[in-house]
């Protein structure tokens, strides 16, 4: 750090004193306002931060927060890491990351899609982790097609960056297709309703098993250099793995530990040393944490797109097993809810469903006309205690998954 322009330098010690005023007042962990301090200061200060370091940017619609952590967990053997653990994903985030591990060599920093051109840019990422891409939040992130030609023209411009992409989405495919070097990875799609479309001429796609390919153009999902497959993946020269020993539940942990081993092999680290740090993670900022309340059990479950309810399903208890379902509308959730009209909620019929939330007549209007039998309650704690003492599991979106998060316990 002491080889900072006495400016950056400033800029980094007022924006950690930010940081821990915003901590001491209760406003967050001060990853965002002590970032954007330090860039007003000093507006090149991530260039700054990221020089001499070996960076990794993790982008994608759903799981890139679980992935960061995944793979930070499996670089440990590299020494100390730089990295935005708790989600803030954007350059304030990526600036606090970088100033607080000051000595760190390595960093692992999620990016938030829309800013994946200007991050790789200003830090010259050695690795760029590119996993999906489906709608979120349609009132404030752009639409999937223009994020991936965005990123298309960043790597286009990067061609010292390497780029770690899921072949099995046509849209990742198609957004990573002008890197210069690209290790493909065979990590699954299960959300398919964003990619029936080639990306490259606008003709349709025909999908045969794991494959796929467009129907009028040449454009088609290239040869994958690491397979998963089930509870097993396949890395390059053929070696096979097994995943069972993960603690994180679910086919989409299962995508992201592969993603995380084609990371860090970049970086020498060998599955064998990288597994058992992958299933080290328990839990991802609150992430399938389970918490204890008044003799029940709860399992929180992060969910703000269609793509991410339907992995957040594929982890349910088995049924009849309870369900509590969480929607705000607020700023960070995005304010539109008209996309719970694309999730699938006929899985829950036979559960006890319980649906709140300061957006809870509209998930109401869409479990009625999936013919999900529910109960209306004004808030969480009434959910909780009309459970029998047991096992609950809580899926919402993002802020009121902060919010029941914090009411029953932060943890990370």
């Amino acid at each position: 750090m002491s080889d900072l322009p006495l400016r950056a330098q400033m800029a980094v010690a007022l924006g950690r004193t930010a940081a821990k005023m915003s901590r001491l007042a209760g406003r967050g962990d001060g990853s965002v306002i002590g970032g954007r301090i330090g860039l007003k200061l000093d507006p090149e200060l991530l260039t700054r931060l990221a020089r001499d370091r070996k960076l990794v940017l993790v982008s994608a619609t759903n799981g890139k927060t679980t992935t960061t952590r995944l793979i930070t967990s499996a670089m440990t053997p590299l020494g100390q890491i730089a990295t935005n653990a708790f989600g803030a994903n954007m350059p304030t985030g990526h600036v606090s990351a970088l100033a607080a591990a000051p000595d760190a060599k390595y960093g692992v920093l999620e990016c938030d899609e829309k800013y994946v051109p200007l991050v790789l840019r200003e830090t010259g990422a050695n690795v760029v982790a590119l996993m999906n891409l489906s709608r979120d939040q349609m009132d404030r992130a752009a639409e999937i097609w223009l994020l991936a030609g965005k990123w298309r023209k960043a790597l286009e411009a990067a061609p010292h960056s390497h780029v770690i992409a899921n072949c099995d989405d046509p849209l990742v495919t198609w957004g990573a297709s002008t890197a210069k070097s690209v290790t493909w990875v065979a990590a699954g799609q299960h959300w398919r309703e964003d990619s029936w479309s080639c990306p490259e001429c606008g003709g349709p796609l025909d999908r045969e098993g794991v494959d796929w390919g467009c129907r009028e153009c040449s454009f088609s999902r290239p040869k994958p250099d690491w397979i998963l497959h089930g509870e097993r993946v396949t890395a390059p020269g053929g070696r096979t793995y097994e995943l069972t020993g993960l603690q994180l539940p679910g086919r989409a942990n299962r995508s992201n530990a592969v993603i995380a081993l084609a990371v860090v092999s970049q970086f020498g680290v060998e599955p064998e040393t990288a597994l058992p740090l992958l299933a080290q993670v328990k839990s991802v900022a609150g992430r399938y944490t389970t918490v204890e309340h008044e003799g029940r059990t709860i399992r929180l479950l992060l969910s703000k797109n269609p793509a991410g309810w339907l992995e957040a399903f594929d982890v349910l208890q088995p049924a009849p097993g309870p369900v509590a379902l969480s929607i705000n509308a607020q700023g960070p959730d995005g304010r539109d809810t008209s996309w719970l009209w694309d999730v699938d909620y006929r899985i829950l019929r036979g559960r006890p469903v319980w649906a709140t939330g300061e957006r809870r007549l509209d998930l109401a209007a869409r479990l009625e006309a999936a013919d999900v039998d529910f109960t209306l309650v004004d808030d969480i704690d009434q959910a909780v205690m009309a459970v029998p003492p047991g096992h609950l599991d809580v899926i919402a979106n993002y802020t009121a998954f902060q919010h029941i998060r914090t009411r029953y316990g932060r943890v990370v």
